[in-house]
């Protein structure tokens, strides 16, 4: 007797990211045959790892080690891979994607993996060719080439994370390059006051140029960037300019298909949308009012939306502490959790100058609960244990400052971007 196979139900992802398959992977893992699976990708190429696009500026990695799924896995997974076609278009009523050279695909379930888009200052001449945010390989591809070219000043507006690690990269390409930050003290968002301090003090020795507190007012350029104008008046050479002040989630194609949608689009806690064939996960959402741009949420989200698209569990997301490494070659840096201070919190800080290391730790309720590391991160995984725990640390509050006494790291480091 003949068996007939079930029909698989079609899948459809909006979103070649990293998010975006790390949920089809789960879903794979779940159920390899139940679903039928088109990826629609703006870029013209497989999944690559975004967080090593750091390391590929600054030649210390190329393009090919860090994609993640080539051609063969799609392939091997029986996925249609729609590549360099993004979604144009979601049909609620027909149950449909068109992507922008006309390609459609039904679908039963869609999962929507859209990402962000990278802040661009309105300023006068942000549209000059030249200027450039930093997203993604062909961003990475258009700095190398101006520094192959014999451009040789850039500007990074921006001295946050990623501004940090495009403006190391293009410093290791011989270009003079100048960080622009508004706020008075770097990666405020993740480095306390002193720690920004010494950052800054190691980034201009290592030859960089730094100005805090610096409102760009205008670019200027004939038919190509020349200089950044600072609100002062100051004018500073740029053969290039890098915009790395913030993303955005992109939700226009979920807006325009009349999903909700406030900062994000709104997800509730199985990341389903307002439409309950449509599920969304990454950058793109918005989970109980909070954004998400750091790597290990996603990969929660992953798991999570796909027990419920699997329908193997009704798994609910739940927020995590992240933490944050800085990815600049010769700079040991960690920080993760709440280090704000308050008055029901205590501040145990430890500070070496001559080997330059600064170490604060936040306490509340017996429990650490944030932790900035600068010139000594070793003990990281440590200290991010006893945070994702919430351990009780009053025994060894007075040793706390110096990291395990005897007990290894119980978590890698490999969940902490």
């Amino acid at each position: 007797m003949n068996m007939i196979a079930p029909k698989r139900r079609r899948l459809v992802l909006i979103g070649n990211g990293m998010a975006g398959v790390r949920t089809i992977e789960e879903i794979l893992a779940r159920a390899p045959h139940a679903f039928s699976v088109t990826v629609f990708g703006a870029e013209p190429h497989g999944n690559y790892d975004r967080i090593m696009l750091s390391p590929v500026l600054a030649g210390e990695k190329r393009f090919a080690a860090i994609v993640t799924h080539d051609r063969t896995w799609y392939e091997s997974n029986g996925i249609e891979l729609i590549a360099g076609e993004p979604a144009v278009g979601i049909d609620r009523d027909a149950r449909t994607v068109t992507g922008a050279n006309g390609t459609v695909r039904p679908y039963d379930v869609l999962l929507i993996a859209t990402g962000s888009n990278p802040v661009i200052i309105p300023v006068p001449g942000h549209d000059l060719p030249g200027v450039i945010a930093f997203r993604d390989i062909a961003d990475v591809e258009t700095m190398l080439e101006a520094a192959r070219s014999g451009k040789r000043h850039a500007v990074v507006i921006g001295g946050g994370l990623l501004g940090l690690e495009a403006a190391n990269g293009l410093m290791r390409n011989g270009m003079r390059v100048t960080v622009l930050h508004l706020m008075p003290t770097l990666m405020e968002r993740q480095l306390d006051p002193i720690s920004a301090r010494m950052l800054q003090a190691d980034l201009v020795e290592r030859g960089l140029t730094v100005i805090t507190e610096a409102n760009t007012k205008a670019i200027h350029g004939s038919g190509r960037v020349e200089s950044v104008e600072l609100a002062t008046g100051e004018r500073i050479p740029a053969d290039l300019v890098v915009m790395a002040v913030g993303i955005r989630p992109n939700t226009a194609l979920a807006k325009a298909a009349g999903l909700s949608c406030n900062r994000g689009i709104v997800v509730d806690d199985g990341m389903r949308t307002s439409d309950p064939a449509i599920s969304a996960v990454g950058e793109c959402v918005e989970h109980r009012g909070a954004l998400f741009g750091l790597v290990a949420p996603l990969w929660d989200m992953a798991k999570v939306a796909a027990d419920r698209i699997a329908g193997v569990a009704e798994t609910d997301y739940v927020p995590a502490v992240s933490g944050t490494r800085l990815k600049v070659t010769g700079i040991d840096m960690f920080s993760a959790g709440d280090f704000s201070g308050g008055p029901e919190t205590d501040e145990i800080v430890y500070r070496d100058r001559a080997r330059g290391i600064h170490k604060r730790l936040s306490v509340r309720d017996g429990r650490l609960v944030g932790a900035v590391l600068y010139g000594d991160a070793n003990d990281a995984g440590w200290y991010f244990t006893q945070i994702l725990d919430g351990a009780d640390v009053s025994a060894i509050r007075d040793t706390l400052v110096f990291g395990p006494v005897a007990e290894p790291a119980e978590r890698s480091l490999a969940t902490v971007e």
